[in-house]
């Protein structure tokens, strides 16, 4: 059992709000997973304040809280040819740097593979810990974040450690995560399978973090998240609810039998998804929200195609 928690923001306006309206849904959802939680937010404040399309942030953590941050952006940059400012927040770092993710993503595999990738994006952090989720959404300053839209997830481990690195979300390709709630039965076949396709890369025995480099490379091949996700039915086996994110869409799937809860409410302004209605009722113009159960085997995206 665990916790799923989503929001994506229609109106700009509210966007300011992001982390007040997010955080309340992730701490409704501790009881479903209380081994650990995590928070994936989309928002540009590092691609504005730089004034550059080209800026990129990299989501990372380390088990040593004294470990050398600006020794890492020091030697990343001389290898890169760029600049690169690290930001600290807890116990993780946000660097940020222009050029392109995927490659500073392999550097860092390269070079520092003690070091975990939490996201590599545009617009995308990731931020996980062990605990309960009320003391990480503070800890990582939730709350007062402003963005676009946000997923998180409360753990209950049932397949891997229970560790920071085996929390969610997972991010494996550029500002794309996901968040799982149940257990796929053939992801060793599925992390084989995309071994020998291309340089997919994995650094935790999750089986969520399959499914996110499924997703990843369904998408490299030219397919929308809603396509990638249709093809996640005839590929990944098991039980499962997901939600997505993208650098500007969201989107939920059920498995074909649907055994792990879900539920969507839609409003003029928002969109929001969660394993119990409970985290959702409190939002702004919840009494005149579309709400329902996601149906068994049904893509739902907004945003991007």
């Amino acid at each position: 059992m665990c916790g799923i928690a989503g929001l994506f923001l229609k109106t700009p306006e509210l966007q300011p709000k992001l982390g007040a309206l997010f955080s309340p849904m992730l701490r409704e959802m501790s009881e479903r997973g209380p081994d650990s939680a995590g928070i994936a937010v989309y928002r540009d404040v590092g691609r504005n304040a730089a004034g550059d399309p080209r800026h990129c942030k990299l989501s990372l953590y380390h088990a040593d809280p004294a470990f050398d941050w600006d020794g890492l952006a020091h030697d990343l940059g001389a290898a890169a040819g760029i600049a690169v400012e690290v930001e600290r927040l807890a116990s993780h770092a946000l660097l940020h740097a222009t050029g392109a993710p995927a490659k500073l993503r392999a550097w860092l595999l390269a070079e520092r593979p003690e070091v975990r990738i939490m996201s590599a994006g545009h617009s995308l952090e990731i931020y996980k810990e062990i605990g309960l989720p009320a003391a990480i959404l503070e800890r990582f300053a939730v709350p007062q974040m402003a963005g676009s839209h946000a997923i998180g997830h409360t753990r209950m481990a049932t397949e891997s450690a229970v560790t920071t690195e085996g929390a969610h979300p997972f991010n494996t390709g550029d500002d794309l995560c996901l968040v799982h709630n149940g257990s796929l039965s053939n992801h060793h076949q599925v992390k084989r399978w995309l071994q020998r396709r291309g340089d997919a890369r994995f650094q935790t025995e999750n089986d969520s973090e399959v499914a996110a480099g499924y997703l990843t490379y369904r998408l490299s091949e030219g397919a929308s998240i809603a396509e990638a996700l249709e093809a996640a039915l005839t590929d990944l086996d098991g039980f499962y609810t997901f939600a997505v994110g993208t650098g500007d869409g969201f989107a939920v799937l059920r498995d074909p039998i649907a055994c792990k809860p879900a539920v969507l409410a839609e409003t003029d302004d928002w969109v929001a998804m969660a394993s119990e209605f409970r985290a959702i009722a409190r939002l702004p113009g919840v009494e005149q929200a579309r709400v329902w159960e996601p149906a068994p085997g049904q893509v739902y995206s907004w945003g991007s195609e």
